[in-house]
């Protein structure tokens, strides 16, 4: 190993003061040598630069990204050495044992690493006790191939918790963004620690060792006339240092080999008892950056203080649904990411090894979900997608990808809630032009010009052929027929025979979503044009897809055909408002509360639970106490994936349905169920998985096991339900101004605090007898004696007026800014209401 022991002095300077110094607001500032106006108009276009940032770069959660004038870019990592001497830096979303707190704009995060990729859970385990204590549920084979693979695992399992090695990571930013204080604690004996700086996407950069320290300089990709440098100082010498020609020569020295010494990375290696903490400042700044070397209680006393502050200027809450608040918070603070070519934040979609911002489907969701805990976050990811990169990497504008995964109808939802929230229209003249472009687009797949969709083709394996809208194995995809497309926008898949009530329902939502924004955007013209649109394909979806024997709307073949595979898809026709109320109140009292198809404590299955192909896959054992599923190791559950198995994306888009057409105490029981599946995954292992299984008792899928899935950001989908019963805007009828806030039946009392809606910040409080909403510091409304569910809520002069459904006889109270109280009681069921 290359050494250099550094000796014991200091250097000059401060480690300056603690901040949340913001990813927006009042870090927004011009990138030197970046085309004026390139992001112009938007409220959070850019990161002010100098700026330091933790766990932002490929999911290196261990690390941080620092960003120089001009944009020179270095990387922090915090490695981590196994017991067999394998150097963990990469990937470090396996070796995640706890997350959080933390906040989006990196202010506070703290995340606790260990060696453990927990491959090998308690519950695969438990599983082959199970086969093993009752043979005779299960066949011969499975009960030996149990009874030898058990000890096997079992000593895996022992020798993964005899050497595991764990450490807590925490960074705090300092008050001008441009730096931070970090430190690293062993929570085992005989645990070995690298700090290590070097380039984050294999940038140009040099680094070196000055005495105490680790220094890097790097030219600035946007400005050749500027020099970003970083030094890093910890609080102890090292037990060994070294700079080296690559990052294999690094590993290989800090691994017990040799590497070649060069200026490609550096790194500090320290062992580390049971408790013991190196701590350390570092800064990015245009010239070499000068600072003593920092005291450890200084270090310790401000990533306290950070992180004691955390709830207090972010998402947060408590009671049964509302403590999501700060899972969710934490959760997408762990999957922000910055976008190297456009300069901006957003949120990673799940992969372990980093990548960019993926444009489809999935990541709109990710922008709806972002808004409740940072608006310059979800601003800025939502227009990443409609935005080219910036210099030297320029790419032609793709705007929403009219593409593979046809995402346009949900990028325009998550847009058009931004403008529902926030109330700034910049985010929807940026994307209108976009989603213009891929409406027109669709009748390409109206394979027979009635002015339905068909579903895209896809190829004739089974898998992916529902990957048009996310649902890539879904069981609707997989017998429809190929028919060769004739003309179209050069997308070259064919048409098929299937009429989509999915995509048809997502076609129907963006023309509705248009027509807002044309409304908006004053254009009355497009307006009408698109709310046309929504009303042909209401009347089309109800005379042809409509089953009237069975109550659902289902797909069909274009002979006439039904396809009578039923998955939560029959509720979207809900979500964009083509229902109508009768075939609503069917769809949800028949099928949806059927605890036969879709009820329970697992809502939703992927497949409804008495449909043929619900958990075809594998076996189902109902006799096992304790496991629905036999789960094999190193295979997948039953439920393979859409085949039962509960999708975030799918709850949210049924919650929203039934939101929408009033059912208020179903929607919040709903919610609370979604809630109750996330905090599981959350509670038991800090995980939010990409999905869930649909029965009791069953470890979550192996997929889920497996890296990214782990912390997979449209999870966040689940709990976020719970989180809008409380406190949320108003996307569909009326005054996209107003509020809904309070539940019918979310468990228990329940707040959210710090929620921020159309410039104000808001916590609310909801229970069985007690609705308080506080704007700014005010109350503004309190509601005693019963439940109460409020909608339309709009403030204005003296007064307000909403819509309100209580659960029994209530008392209202309403105190706007600017005059007093005013009082009135409204019965049981649903009341409007103007004071």
């Amino acid at each position: 190993m290359a050494q250099h022991q550094m000796p014991r002095r200091h250097f000059l300077g401060t480690i300056g003061g603690i901040g949340a110094a913001g990813l927006g607001g009042a870090t927004v500032g011009p990138v030197p040598g970046r085309p004026a106006g390139h992001g112009s108009g938007l409220p959070y276009p850019t990161l002010r630069r100098p700026f330091a940032m933790p766990g932002v770069k490929e999911q290196d959660w261990t690390g941080a990204l620092f960003v120089g004038t001009g944009e020179s870019r270095f990387a922090l990592r915090v490695g981590l050495l196994t017991a067999q001497g394998k150097l963990l830096r990469e990937k470090m979303t396996n070796y995640l044992w706890r997350i959080g707190p933390m906040t989006p704009d990196g202010a506070y995060k703290e995340v606790q690493v260990t060696t453990d990729d927990r491959t090998v859970m308690p519950a695969h385990l438990d599983a082959l006790r199970e086969v093993i204590a009752h043979p005779d549920q299960w066949s011969q084979s499975e009960v030996t191939d149990a009874t030898a693979k058990l000890p096997q695992l079992q000593a895996k399992y022992d020798q993964l918790q005899s050497e595991k090695r764990t450490i807590r990571v925490r960074y705090a930013r300092t008050g001008d963004g441009s730096g931070l204080v970090g430190s690293v604690t062993a929570l085992d004996d005989d645990t070995t620690v690298v700090l290590e700086l070097s380039s984050p996407w294999g940038e140009e950069a040099s680094f070196a060792l000055d005495d105490e320290a680790m220094t890097a300089s790097a030219p600035a990709l946007l400005d050749t006339t500027h020099t970003g440098h970083l030094r890093l100082s910890p609080t102890e010498p090292a037990d060994h240092s070294g700079t080296y020609a690559s990052v294999a020569d690094m590993t290989a020295a800090v691994t017990g080999g040799s590497g070649a010494p060069g200026t490609a990375v550096s790194a500090l290696v320290y062992r580390l008892g049971k408790g013991r903490t190196i701590a350390f400042a570092a800064r990015v700044g245009d010239r070499p950056v000068e600072a003593r070397r920092p005291e450890a209680h200084e270090v310790e006393h401000a990533l306290d203080t950070a992180g004691a502050h955390v709830r207090g200027g972010n998402l947060t809450g408590s009671g049964p649904v509302g403590r999501a608040a700060d899972a969710v918070r934490d959760a997408l603070s762990l999957n922000t990411n910055y976008d190297r070519d456009r300069l901006r934040a957003f949120v990673m979609w799940g992969w372990g090894g980093g990548g960019g911002l993926f444009t489809g489907w999935d990541s709109a969701f990710d922008a709806v979900d972002a808004a409740l805990v940072s608006r310059p976050l979800a601003v800025q990811h939502e227009t990443d997608v409609f935005e080219a990169p910036a210099p030297p990497n320029q790419v032609p504008l793709q705007g929403p990808r009219y593409d593979q995964q046809n995402s346009g109808p949900m990028h325009a939802y998550a847009v058009w809630r931004l403008y529902t929230k926030f109330g700034d229209r910049s985010v929807l003249e940026k994307a209108y032009p976009a989603l213009v472009t891929f409406h027109d687009l669709l009748p390409e797949w109206d394979a027979d010009g009635d002015g339905l969709l068909e579903t895209p083709y896809f190829g004739d394996r089974i898998g992916g052929r529902g990957n048009h809208l996310g649902l890539d194995d879904s069981p609707v995809y997989a017998s429809y027929h190929r028919i060769t497309k004739q003309g179209g926008s050069g997308d070259k898949r064919d048409n098929t025979d299937l009429t989509d009530v999915a995509l048809n329902s997502y076609y129907a939502l963006l023309a509705e979503t248009l027509a807002k924004m044309a409304h908006v955007l004053g254009k009355p013209q497009d307006a009408t044009r698109f709310a046309a649109r929504h009303t042909t394909l209401r009347r089309l979806l109800n005379d042809r897809l409509w089953h009237p024997e069975k109550g659902l709307y289902l797909s069909r073949y274009l002979d006439g055909t039904w396809n009578e595979v039923v998955t939560p898809t029959v509720f979207y026709p809900m979500f964009a408002g083509l229902a109508t109320a009768e075939r609503a109140r069917t769809l949800v009292g028949r099928h949806l509360l059927n605890p036969e198809e879709f009820w329970g404590d697992h809502v939703v299955p992927s497949v409804a639970r008495n449909d043929p192909a619900y958990c075809s896959g594998g076996p189902v054992r109902p006799a096992s106490e304790h496991f629905r599923f036999f789960d094999r190791y190193g295979e997948g559950s039953a439920p393979e994936q859409w085949k039962g198995a509960v999708w975030p994306p799918m709850n949210a888009t049924v919650y929203d349905g039934v939101k929408r057409y009033g059912f208020d105490d179903v929607a919040a029981r709903f919610a609370a169920r979604s809630t109750a599946m996330y905090l599981d995954a959350w509670d038991k292992e800090n995980w939010f998985p990409e999905s869930f299984d649909p029965e009791p008792g069953q470890s979550v899928m192996d997929s889920a096991v497996d890296t990214a899935w782990r912390t997979y950001s449209w999870s966040n989908a689940m709990p976020v339900q719970g989180l809008h019963e409380l406190l949320s805007d108003n996307p569909w009828d009326g005054d996209p101004s107003a509020l809904m806030f309070g539940t019918l039946a979310l468990p228990g009392t329940n707040t959210l605090a710090n929620v921020e809606l159309r410039g104000h910040t808001y916590p609310v409080s909801a229970g069985p007898d007690r609705t308080t909403l506080v704007r700014d510091g005010h109350t503004v409304f309190r509601a005693t004696g019963a439940r109460v569910a409020v909608r339309n809520f709009v403030l204005h002069g003296p007064g307000a007026t909403f819509d309100i459904t209580a659960d029994g006889p209530a008392r209202v109270e309403v105190s706007a800014e600017h005059g007093g109280v005013r009082e009135r009681k409204v019965p049981a069921g649903r009341t409007h209401v103007s004071l």
